[in-house]
């Protein structure tokens, strides 16, 4: 059974919290996945009164590379399966016609 939040100590329940509410950034032309937007960040701590912001910090950022990397994974997955040919055309696909 996955854990539920609350199985989780106090600094990592906080530090999900404000993970979720970082907005997201991500590359224009590629669609890549680039992590959270961490400017607001000591703002929120300011306005959430957490006391031990290095810990916070520290989970929040374990968060994110772990988001990240299951983001990207799945985008690559993603994008990897509209590149195959389907069996019922097989299909041109123009963004991979030389010029």
């Amino acid at each position: 059974m996955p854990p539920t939040m609350g199985d989780y100590p106090y600094e990592v329940q906080v530090a999900f919290f404000i993970h979720d509410i970082l907005p997201d950034r991500w590359e224009g032309m590629s669609g890549h996945y680039m992590g959270k937007e961490m400017s607001a960040i000591g703002t929120l701590l300011d306005v959430w009164e957490v006391e031990n912001r290095k810990i916070i910090l520290f989970f929040i950022k374990h968060i994110e590379a772990r988001n990240a990397k299951q983001i990207n994974e799945k985008s690559e997955q993603a994008r990897k399966a509209r590149k195959k040919p389907t069996a019922k055309g097989g299909g041109i696909n123009s963004a991979d016609i030389q010029r």
